[in-house]
C-alpha cells in the first residue's frame, strides 16, 4: 500500500533513480567542529533516535549494503559521517540521540557537535528525522524538532521499519504524525513511510533527495 501523502511524478522518480545510479562513497567522519568540510555541495542530514535505522536507510537509498555501518548496539555511530553521492550532494549520518553507551562527557560532546552543525550549516538543505513506525514520535524527537523549528532548518519526517507493523497500524501512525507536525513551522508537509528491509518508500526518498541537488 502507498502511504505517501501524494504520488511522485515519473520525472521525480527518474531523477532519483539517475542520481543514485552513480556511486556514493564515504568521505570522512567528523568528531570535532573544525573537521567539518568546506564544500559548495548541498547537504542532507539523517537524524533519529539510536537504533531507528539510519544506517540501514542510507544503505538502501544508495543501493550499497555496506556503505554505512549498521549495528544492533544503540549509539554505535559516534560522529558525523559524510557520504558523497556522484559528486552532486552530500549525505550526513548523524549520531543517534536519546541513548548512548558512552561516558556522559562524550555524550555531551556529541550533542554539542550535532546542535552546532544543525544550527550553523548554511548548505544544509533538509534534515530527515527518522521515526520508528512501531513507536511513533517520542518526547526526545519533539525536542529535536523544537530546535529545528527555532533555527528554521527544514526537516521531513521519515517513518522506518513499517514492515514490522500492519498496514492499518502504519495508517494510524501516519495520521498521528501528520497531526503532530501540522503547526510546526519548519516541518515539511510530506511524510514518508519506509522499510529498508522490504525496499518500501526508497524510490520516494531518492526522488526527494534528487529534488535538493
Amino acid at each position: 500500500m502507498d502511504f505517501t501523502l501524494e504520488p511522485y511524478s515519473e520525472e521525480m522518480l527518474a531523477a532519483g533513480k539517475n542520481l543514485f545510479a552513480g556511486k556514493t562513497a564515504f568521505v570522512l567522519g567528523v568528531a570535532q567542529l573544525n573537521q567539518l568540510p568546506v564544500t559548495e555541495l548541498n547537504e542532507i542530514a539523517f537524524a533519529g533516535r539510536s537504533n531507528v535505522g539510519k544506517s540501514s536507510l542510507i544503505n538502501a537509498v544508495t543501493g550499497q549494503k555496506g556503505l554505512a555501518k549498521t549495528s544492533n548496539t544503540p549509539g554505535r555511530t559516534q560522529q558525523l559521517n559524510y557520504f558523497n553521492t556522484a559528486g552532486k550532494i552530500l549525505l550526513v549520518d548523524l549520531p543517534g540521540y536519546g541513548y548512548a553507551q558512552a561516558p556522559q562527557a562524550m555524550v555531551k560532546q556529541w550533542q554539542k557537535l550535532i546542535l552546532t552543525y544543525l544550527q550553523g550549516r548554511v548548505n544544509l538543505k533538509r534534515v530527515f528525522v527518522l521515526i520508528d513506525a512501531r513507536h511513533g514520535i517520542k518526547k526526545v524527537d519533539e525536542e529535536i524538532m523544537d530546535m529545528l523549528d527555532k533555527t528554521a532548518v527544514t526537516y521531513q519526517i521519515v517513518l522506518t521499519k513499517t514492515d514490522k507493523i500492519t498496514d492499518a497500524a502504519v495508517e494510524r501512525v501516519m495520521a498521528d504524525t501528520k497531526a503532530k507536525i501540522a503547526k510546526r513551522p519548519a516541518a515539511y508537509v510530506q511524510v514518508l513511510a519506509t522499510s529498508s528491509e522490504k525496499n518500501i518508500g526508497i524510490e520516494e526518498m531518492r526522488a526527494e533527495i534528487a529534488s535538493l541537488v
